[in-house]
C-alpha cells in the first residue's frame, strides 16, 4: 500500500444541503443559530442568528473554530453585508440566573425571534432546541460543521464576542482577557488568584466560586 494512501480523510466542510432540503419542504427563510463562550470564566455567552441568501453566500464559510482569527474577520465582513443577522449576548449575571445552558438557551430563541424577517424554520448548533422558538426548529450536533447557515452563525457569534474580549481588556488589562478571551488558561488562573474575580467573571464557576470563596 503506498504511503499516501493512508493519508487521513479530508474533513467534509459545511454545505447548504440541509437548508435545500427544507426549502423543498417549503421553508424559504431558514436561520442557521450558534453561539460562543458557554465555557470560559469570564465574559458573556453570544448567540447569533443568521439567514442567508440562498444566492448570495459568501466565500469561505467553515466552523469558526476552523478558521484563523484573521480569516474569521474577514468572513464576518462579508456575512454582515449580505445576510440578515441578529446577535444577542447573555452576561455573566444572566448566566448566574439560569446556568450557562439556560442562557444560551434564552438568547438563541431572542436571536431567532429578532431577525428583520421572521424565520419560517431554524438549524440550531447543539442538542437542544430552546422551548420559546418563534418557528420549527432542528437541534445538530455539530451543526457548524454541516451547515453553512450555522457556520455563518458561528463566525458572527465568534467574532463578536472576541472584539466583547477585547473591550472588557481595556477595563482589566491585568486579567489579559484579549488574549485568552476569559477561558481558564494558566495566565487566566494565575491573574484571578492574585487579583480576585472583577465583573467580568461568572460567580459560580469553579474557579471563580473558589476565588470568592477565600475573601
Amino acid at each position: 500500500m503506498r504511503p499516501d494512501s493512508l493519508s487521513k480523510k479530508a474533513v467534509p466542510k459545511p454545505d447548504f444541503n440541509l437548508e435545500r432540503q427544507l426549502m423543498a419542504q417549503g421553508f424559504m427563510r431558514i436561520a442557521g443559530i450558534d453561539e460562543a463562550g458557554r465555557g470560559p470564566l469570564a465574559g458573556p455567552v453570544v448567540v447569533a442568528a443568521v439567514m442567508l441568501d440562498p444566492e448570495n453566500i459568501p466565500d469561505g464559510l467553515n466552523d469558526s473554530k476552523k478558521l484563523s482569527a484573521k480569516r474569521r474577520e474577514a468572513v464576518f465582513e462579508q456575512i454582515i453585508l449580505c445576510a440578515r443577522i441578529t446577535i444577542v449576548s447573555a452576561p455573566p449575571a444572566k448566566i448566574e440566573n439560569l446556568n450557562i445552558r439556560g442562557a444560551t438557551l434564552w438568547a438563541m430563541a431572542k436571536a431567532a425571534g429578532s431577525l428583520s424577517l421572521p424565520p419560517d424554520y431554524a438549524l440550531v448548533d447543539g442538542r437542544d432546541v430552546p422551548d420559546l422558538m418563534p418557528c420549527p426548529a432542528k437541534a445538530i450536533i455539530k451543526g457548524d460543521r454541516r451547515s453553512l447557515s450555522v457556520a455563518a452563525a458561528s463566525i458572527v457569534a465568534k467574532v463578536t464576542r472576541d472584539r466583547m474580549c477585547t473591550i472588557m481588556d481595556g477595563c482589566f488589562p491585568e486579567y489579559g482577557f484579549s488574549s485568552h478571551k476569559g477561558y481558564g488558561t494558566t495566565q487566566h488562573i494565575t491573574a484571578l488568584n492574585a487579583l480576585g474575580a472583577s465583573v467580568y467573571h461568572r460567580a459560580f464557576f469553579a474557579p471563580v466560586a473558589a476565588v470568592l470563596a477565600l475573601k
